[in-house]
């Protein structure tokens, strides 16, 4: 079974933040986030040798919603989103967001068979 992290997070996001966020959820075989989060990502894909999936994630149904997100993005849950599109059709979530310590990231893991 194949893990994919999908991510948001707040602008400026530390590596660090992000790397104990996704520590925290158990790792991951594959990052995946939206365009405009992917250079803060990068980084973080590069250190653990990840891929990292960029992904449209307008209109894809989420378990859980933050009005905020839908108003910029289309869809209740960034991480969420992210982690379910770049796992494509079989993909499905472990559990839901969850948001890091720090409250900077938003994680969510999907599981493809």
């Amino acid at each position: 079974m194949t893990r994919v992290a999908g991510i948001g997070c707040r602008a400026g996001t530390t590596r660090d933040a992000l790397a104990a966020a996704l520590a925290a959820a158990g790792g991951a075989d594959a990052l995946a986030t939206i365009a405009q989060r992917a250079e803060q990502l990068r980084p973080l894909a590069v250190l653990l040798n990840l891929p990292l999936h960029i992904v449209d994630v307008a209109g894809i149904a989420t378990p859980t919603r933050s009005t905020r997100i839908e108003a910029l993005y289309g869809t209740g849950s960034v991480a969420e989103a992210a982690a379910l599109a770049a796992g494509g059709p079989g993909a499905r979530l472990s559990a839901p967001r969850r948001v890091s310590a720090c409250g900077l990231v938003t994680i969510a893991i999907a599981e493809v068979p």
